[in-house]
């Protein structure tokens, strides 16, 4: 093994199952504050672990309103700008509820990095229509942006660091809730 090879540390929580919950529940009265005209408000997941907290969202918002928050899926794969240095994933559905003309879309997704993902997003939103105004909700805000793209409402700012990973668990798709920070380190040298 070269010395440049390099091994994941194990991971620390930063996050629990509780933290995230008064996450959601402080980022929807933040979404209701900002946008109040529920009826006109969509919730759209990025896959894969931005749906089921847009539904976690939605359900928060619901609980404090009292009215239904339509709830959306949407795939931006072929949108990416990096799908020749990323390895290829499988394609996800989009689905919304509906129209989302002259709608507020509240688009979620868990980890906001480089601002990739959601630039792609706001370019696949444009082919399906135009939405009177796009907030963006993130659990977790880890910084080192490469785009001038930033969070509308965050669950959790975290500064980390370039050889870090932030990893966001859900019950929904790993069996547990948590949000993990793990650091990359070198892999030893082999001994002669």
């Amino acid at each position: 093994m070269a010395a440049e090879e390099r091994t994941e540390a194990p991971p620390r929580v930063v996050m629990d199952a509780d933290e995230i919950s008064r996450a959601i529940i402080r980022m929807a009265h933040q979404v209701l504050e900002n946008d109040h005209d529920v009826p006109r408000l969509i919730v759209v997941g990025l896959p894969t672990r931005g749906v089921p907290l847009a539904r976690r969202l939605a359900a928060a918002m619901e609980d404090i309103e009292g009215h239904t928050v339509p709830i959306g899926e949407l795939d931006v794969t072929f949108y990416r700008d990096d799908l020749r240095r990323q390895p290829t994933r499988s394609i996800g559905p989009t689905r919304m509820p509906g129209p989302i003309d002259d709608a507020v879309v509240i688009l979620v997704d868990d980890v906001l990095y480089s601002g990739r993902t959601v630039s792609a997003a706001l370019e696949a939103l444009k082919d399906i229509g135009r939405p009177r105004a796009v907030r963006l909700a993130v659990l977790v805000d880890r910084g080192h942006r490469e785009l001038p793209i930033r969070a509308d409402v965050v669950g959790k700012e975290l500064a980390t660091a370039s050889d870090e990973r932030v990893g966001v668990q859900l019950e929904e798709t790993d069996g547990v809730t948590r949000v993990t920070i793990s650091r990359l380190r070198r892999a030893p040298d082999p001994l002669p």
